[in-house]
């Protein structure tokens, strides 16, 4: 019977496509910084910022709000309404995406070297604003299907992704390999894009399916041949209008945090080579170093968190069904629940890490710095899956604004290493940032979310 509880399927189905796909693309990561170099690999994590930016500005918000009033509706199986949620969800997006990605396009010289500093991330811009679009397709769909709870769409869908952009990269690369021509890092973008084109592929023909199974032809004629027609579409247009203000209501300040928190996340992986500089490294070294640590010793830091990100995209849906129908004892035992498994594995990663960082740097990634990086970075693991997961279980409560806070509060003070501790102590200075500043963000999330239920609780004790 456990498996049957959407919360332990789901997690399961999320988790073995998530670390399936974090292997792929822990592997490509090492393919690329063998064939880049750590230069290379700074250059392309330079346009992370730009995409993070583009995905909370175009459906960042929009894709958690579907997923919220998806769930709601699902209990009542009013399947009519939830399509005309996703569909004006996703209506609202394209336009955004569109929009966005025009700019990127025609601005993407200025862009380079204003924001970046960096004018060759100019092309890779114009390739990466070709996939923005896409991504709002696939993200609205996936919103969907996390809001009832079939999470092996989303799990497909970012599988066919990972794999198409490996495999187009891989493929590419071996051509002018053996037609002597010299890889550029803009094969890598182009991948991703091709990915992104994978991913609303699957997205799009399982939404299709879903819409034939749940509304048969039969159903639709029937639903279409009113006597008034004019008095129904009157009805849907007001529907439409409802379901767009629901949504803009949720998805404007959920979008307006995750834009602000995305734009301090691009001052900060802007100005690392920018400082590293003021330390007295040149261009080449500071994108060498700022390429070890976001290309390389991240990704395996961040490799167990497919568990906890799996945990934490279910558990808003459930936890925000939980709190609707006044089960507040199910929501602190899933906050003590989250808190103690999380620990447990954060602390289990921690002394993994610590035992074979150094190695896996220098045999993975041919880099002592890399391991390095890993041995230092590996204390942060129980902070970071435990915010990650307390902070879904208060957006699921409603509390967004304080999530939104938390995470401002320690990215300003991650931001304070930046500017002034890297160029005394280089970039040790900036990981003994990311430390504080995940540790202050997990013992806000903490007391919060523990304060929260406790409080809930004693209401209900005085109640009955």
């Amino acid at each position: 019977m456990k498996w049957k509880n959407p919360l332990i399927s789901g997690t399961v189905i999320l988790t073995l496509t998530g670390l399936l796909s974090r292997l792929i693309g822990f592997f490509y990561r090492i393919f690329l910084s063998n064939v880049f170099g750590a230069e290379g690999m700074g250059i392309y994590q330079l346009i992370s910022p730009v995409l993070a930016l583009s995905f909370a500005l175009t459906v960042s918000g929009i894709q958690t709000a579907i997923s919220k009033y998806v769930a709601s509706e699902t209990s009542t199986h009013d399947y009519s309404r939830s399509f005309r949620t996703l569909w004006t969800g996703f209506l609202l997006s394209m336009l955004l995406s569109v929009l966005c990605a025009s700019s990127i396009y025609l601005w993407s010289e200025q862009i380079a070297v204003t924001f970046l500093m960096e004018k060759r991330t100019a092309p890779l811009l114009r390739i990466i604003a070709l996939s923005i679009p896409m991504a709002a397709v696939h993200s609205c769909i996936n919103g969907y299907f996390y809001g009832i709870r079939k999470t092996a769409i989303p799990a497909i869908s970012q599988l066919a992704e990972q794999i198409c952009r490996v495999g187009s990269v891989y493929l590419i690369y071996d051509i002018c390999r053996k037609q002597n021509m010299e890889p550029t890092i803009s094969f890598a973008v182009v991948g991703l894009v091709i990915g992104e084109s994978a991913s609303m592929i699957v997205s799009t023909i399982a939404i299709l399916a879903r819409a034939h199974k749940v509304f048969p032809s039969q159903r639709l004629l029937s639903c279409s041949s009113g006597t008034d027609t004019t008095t129904r579409k009157d009805y849907l247009l007001s529907q439409y209008r409802h379901i767009m203000g629901q949504l803009m209501q949720l998805a404007a300040p959920l979008s307006a945090n995750r834009l602000i928190i995305n734009l301090l996340q691009s001052v900060e992986a802007v100005y690392i080579p920018n400082r590293l500089m003021a330390y007295g490294l040149n261009n080449a070294d500071a994108l060498g170093v700022y390429g070890v640590l976001t290309g390389m010793s991240l990704p395996l830091i961040l490799f167990p968190s497919a568990l906890t990100n799996s945990i934490s995209v279910l558990l808003l849906p459930i936890v925000s069904e939980a709190d609707a129908n006044g089960n507040h004892r199910a929501v602190r035992r899933a906050i003590i629940t989250s808190i103690r498994y999380c620990l447990l594995l954060g602390f289990g990663c921690t002394t993994v890490f610590l035992l074979i960082g150094r190695t896996a740097g220098r045999l993975l990634f041919h880099s002592e710095l890399a391991g390095s990086f890993i041995l230092t970075l590996s204390f942060i693991c129980p902070f970071l899956y435990i915010a990650s997961t307390l902070g879904s279980i208060l957006n699921g409560l409603g509390r967004t604004t304080l999530t939104f806070c938390f995470s401002v509060a320690s990215l300003l003070f991650r931001l304070l290493f930046v500017f002034f501790a890297i160029p005394v102590y280089g970039i040790k200075g900036y990981l003994w940032g990311m430390l504080a500043s995940q540790l202050l963000q997990t013992l806000l999330c903490t007391i919060a979310a523990l304060h929260i239920s406790r409080k809930t609780c004693d209401s209900l004790s005085n109640i009955l």
